[in-house]
């Protein structure tokens, strides 16, 4: 009977943590070593997300009225999720990474904003750049024409300046 308690809490742990997260991504897994695991659940920290190796038909009774449901119903074979509220595309970064890394280890499928996403949309998002590089380059462009501006208005007080100097050393303004 503790088993099966046991069993509930999880699903509605995961239900919960599922509801609450726009962003997940289905993956599977064969024959991954501890130090393989353990570099996967760092990368994927480190991304702002979280790991979880799931049982089919636990994650398909928690996923029921969340946006991840889709993507959860009728899996088979050994399978994992990845999920965050923040950053997709800097967990879709760190999965691709580390896919690449490691053959063993690949996408089913992902959820991204209530859209489902297939494996070669999520390996198109994960070349996206990251939010701080869309913002970097979104400040360059609302700074430009000002600095832009500054640089003319410079430029005409520069050049003034070089007449006035050689006019001097030239003695135009002798009297």
């Amino acid at each position: 009977m503790k088993k099966k308690s046991l069993k509930i809490e999880e699903a509605q742990q995961l239900h919960t943590a599922l509801e609450s997260t726009p962003h997940v991504f289905l993956t599977a897994f064969d024959k991954l070593t501890v130090a393989q695991d353990f570099a996967l659940r760092k990368a994927v920290r480190d991304a702002g997300g979280r790991y979880k190796v799931i049982k089919n038909t636990t994650v398909e009774k928690a996923a029921k009225g969340t946006p991840a449901e889709p993507i959860l119903k009728g899996l088979g074979g050994m399978s994992s999720i990845a999920y965050t509220s923040t950053d997709p595309v800097a967990l879709a970064k760190a999965l691709t990474k580390y896919a690449k890394d490691n053959p063993t280890f690949t996408f089913k499928a992902g959820v991204v904003e209530g859209r489902v996403f297939e494996v070669s949309q999520i390996e198109a998002l994960a070349n996206m750049p990251s939010k701080e590089e869309i913002f970097a380059k979104l400040l360059y462009v609302i700074n430009a024409p000002a600095q832009q501006l500054v640089t003319a208005i410079n430029g005409v007080g520069r050049n003034l300046a070089v007449v006035i100097d050689q006019g001097v050393k030239e003695n135009k303004f002798s009297a």
